[in-house]
């Protein structure tokens, strides 16, 4: 038993390595088996099959990212906006400093038979717990529900930024200015949010004259 459990976690190295090195597409059992000098086959005695063995790289992906987002909160007091703002900086950070290990959680599918097994939903949805605190400081009076689907609409608007800032083509902005750019985006969105709701449903003010 604690030779297999060697050899997974050498597995799952070893397929952090590639991704890191040449991207999610790069990923074969018979070179990864090679690498850690066993059978092409045995593969498939440590981990059920690769989308098994892509989550639990995606699970030490997560893990760092956690630790990245919780060591920006933690840096000094901040206000919860200033909070969210530096986390939003270091999403940013962390996915330019891993590009295609990060790249890798949003391109990996799962078979389509197949769903994504409770455990690494956890861990993914654990992380919106860095977005949701400020913002329950911020909104005390709002409902866990309106808090969460916040959470995952600022999660989204950043994550795009993100995503097209750093595509390796054209449209790539500059690491530096695309942090500037977040944490202006970040502080607007707020400033939008603390605004007095109005039911979409009901006329504005012009419209009833």
């Amino acid at each position: 038993m604690e030779r297999r459990e060697k050899l997974r976690a050498a597995l799952v190295e070893a397929a952090e390595r590639t991704i890191a090195a040449k991207g999610l597409g790069a990923l074969k059992s018979r070179d990864l088996a090679q690498r850690i000098g066993i059978a092409n086959g045995a593969v498939f005695n440590l981990v059920a099959d690769m989308d098994e063995l892509v989550l639990r790289v995606g699970s030490r992906t997560l893990a760092r990212l956690d630790a990245a987002l919780t060591a920006a909160e933690g840096k000094a007091h901040a206000s919860p906006v200033e909070t969210l703002v530096r986390i939003a900086v270091a999403y940013c950070d962390f996915a330019a400093a891993n590009l295609d290990l990060w790249r890798a959680l949003f391109e990996h599918r799962m078979a389509p038979d197949k769903a994504v097994p409770q455990w690494a939903v956890e861990e993914q949805m654990n992380l919106f717990r860095h977005i949701y605190r400020p913002l329950a400081e911020l909104f005390p009076t709002w409902t866990a529900d309106e808090l969460a689907i916040t959470a995952r609409s600022l999660f989204a608007s950043v994550h795009g930024m993100v995503s097209i800032g750093l595509e390796q083509k054209l449209i790539a902005v500059p690491v530096d200015a695309l942090r500037a750019e977040i944490a202006t985006i970040v502080r607007a969105m707020v400033s939008g949010l603390a605004e007095p709701r109005r039911d979409a449903a009901s006329p504005s003010p012009k419209a009833r004259h």
